[in-house]
């Protein structure tokens, strides 16, 4: 329920703030006085785009505000789902900065215009005159019904399911196109990998045949240093291992005597372990230093089909290669698994579909049943605001196709006169009557929806007399359920509020600023008797609008 309104630099509005309670308010005032500033004002806040031109003084940002109390509309999931903190009194702000930037906060959290226009559609239904051509919007009408048959979470599920068979569908198509590519390129993919996969490719093998290819080429002179290293390892006379030998024994003979000969000593020690360790090493190599002209034949030959298959698949190293080789595995199997993928896709595909049907019937079976009741209901509603010969036909007829809906056709058909044919509401009906059979319907869906705040700009356009009485007892029907505000210029309509707001223009130092207040008893009466008898109020418009008010 909107419980406050604050106004900052908006169209003709300097500074505004007015409060609003329960039940049935109504804002009256003279044409052009503001009350479509005030509509604009509050589009604004919930969600509608941003004019620059809306600034009254475009050196200073504008700011609408609107304070909705939500602690009996359960919209704790809906906060939770949008990320937002969740307040029984909740703040709505929009600014507009003088540079045309628009912002817009939840509770002090930014957020993006699209979460307001989810959060109007749960908190407020602003419904002004051309409304009521969506009386012949099949969505419209169709939402008329689904709230009377309380179809809300069959078509949530219906349409999950409807998001998901569209995805499959998707998924098919590609599985089938990619299948119908893959074939083509199946028996050259098939070489490729088996070549590949013959070739027992490792990852570090490259490097290793090439240092070993590198080994056997230079064999010779392997062959000759490392002779000569043992020589000068080993020597009876120059040999390293020799002369450590005799470094250690004279080093062992004088470590009693000081520590630091003892430690020379060790170091000696040390180095000769090493040395002779080198030395086995080398005896070792020397050893297995052979020449074999058919180990590097085939080290050739095998570092060669390593650089072809690199040339052919245009990479430089076997990992990629081996890359190579996955992604050719996975095209093969494709093919070889893509009638059982395909298979198991149009088996989900129609496990999908198959709850859809039966989430549809239960949705049309549901539509059938309330149609009787709806098209009572409405008749009943518009024979109370003079339209006893209006009539409906309301038909549900189901069918193979799927709709963001369910598969369900629909005919909302309307006559105004006894024995007239049946027609679109749009090419039948006048706009006076558009404008009841509207009322009728909000009237239907305010008993059917929990909505917090309904807001009617002038609905009793074209209508008087005993029909806007009925209006207005209508209106106040509504309002024991939710809140309703009406714009009216009506004072039949105006009589019944519970409270009654003025729309003024005020000239302040040459500027025309518009204004809103809340009326007192009195001013109430004097309001009623211009709306009744113009500016200058009769005797009897004055006693009129008492009675009107008693």
């Amino acid at each position: 329920m909107l419980t406050q309104l604050s106004i900052h630099n908006y169209a003709l509005i300097n500074q505004l703030t007015i409060d609003f309670s329960e039940g049935l308010s109504i804002i009256t005032g003279e044409t052009c006085a503001g009350k479509s500033i005030l509509l604009g004002a509050l589009g604004l806040v919930l969600g509608n785009r941003a004019d620059l031109s809306s600034l009254k003084d475009t050196t200073t940002k504008c700011i609408v505000e609107a304070k909705v109390a939500l602690a009996n509309y359960n919209l704790q999931d809906f906060f939770e789902e949008v990320d937002l903190d969740y307040e029984a009194e909740t703040i709505i702000r929009r600014e507009i900065l003088p540079s045309g930037k628009s912002r817009a906060f939840v509770n002090d959290t930014p957020v993006r215009l699209s979460v307001l226009n989810q959060l109007r559609t749960k908190l407020i239904d602003v419904h002004s005159q051309h409304e009521t051509l969506a009386l012949s919007d099949n969505s419209f009408q169709f939402s008329i019904v689904d709230a009377l048959a309380k179809n809300k979470d069959k078509i949530a599920s219906y349409k999950r399911g409807f998001s998901k068979l569209n995805q499959l569908k998707k998924e098919l198509q590609a599985l089938e196109f990619a299948q119908k590519e893959a074939n083509q390129q199946y028996e050259y993919n098939l070489h490729l990998f088996n070549e590949l996969e013959q070739a027992n490719i490792k990852v570090d093998e490259q490097e290793e045949l090439e240092e070993k290819l590198e080994q056997l080429n230079n064999i010779e002179d392997i062959k000759l240093n490392l002779s000569e290293a043992l020589e000068i390892s080993i020597n009876e006379e120059i040999g390293v291992q020799n002369l450590l030998n005799t470094l250690e024994n004279r080093l062992l003979k004088i470590a009693a005597f000081s520590k630091h000969y003892q430690e020379l000593s060790e170091r000696v020690t040390s180095v000769k372990i090493e040395i002779d360790d080198v030395v086995t090493e080398l005896e070792n190599a020397n050893e297995n230093v052979d020449f074999n002209p058919a180990e590097i034949e085939e080290l050739n030959d095998r570092l060669q089909l390593i650089y072809n298959l690199q040339k052919k698949h245009t990479v430089a190293t076997n990992q990629e290669l081996l890359a190579v080789l996955e992604e050719l595995s996975e095209k093969v199997s494709q093919v070889e698994n893509a009638e059982e993928t395909i298979t198991n896709k149009k088996n989900e595909i129609a496990d999908v579909t198959q709850k859809l049907d039966n989430l549809a019937g239960l949705i049309t079976k549901s539509r059938t049943a309330v149609v009787p009741k709806l098209t009572k209901q409405l008749q009943h509603l518009l024979a109370e605001l003079g339209m006893q010969n209006a009539r409906f036909a309301i038909n549900i007829k189901p069918t193979s196709n799927y709709f963001a809906n369910g598969k369900d056709a629909l005919e909302f058909l309307f006559s105004a006169n006894k024995g007239g044919n049946f027609g679109e509401l749009k090419k039948v009906a006048s706009g006076g009557e558009l404008s009841r059979i509207m009322l009728s319907v909000k009237t239907v869906l305010s008993e059917n929806t929990k909505l917090p705040t309904i807001i009617f700009d002038e609905i009793d356009t074209g209508v008087s007399g005993e029909v806007s009485n009925k209006i207005a007892a209508i209106m106040q029907q509504m309002s024991a359920n939710m809140q309703v505000i009406a714009i009216t210029h009506l004072p039949q309509i105006a009589s019944k509020g519970k409270h009654h707001y003025k729309v003024f223009k005020k000239e302040v130092k040459g500027l025309t600023t518009t204004n809103l207040k809340q009326l007192s008893n009195e001013e109430r009466i004097v309001e009623i008797a211009e709306m009744l008898s113009g500016k200058d109020i009769s005797a009897s418009a004055l006693t009129h609008a008492k009675e009107l008010l008693n």
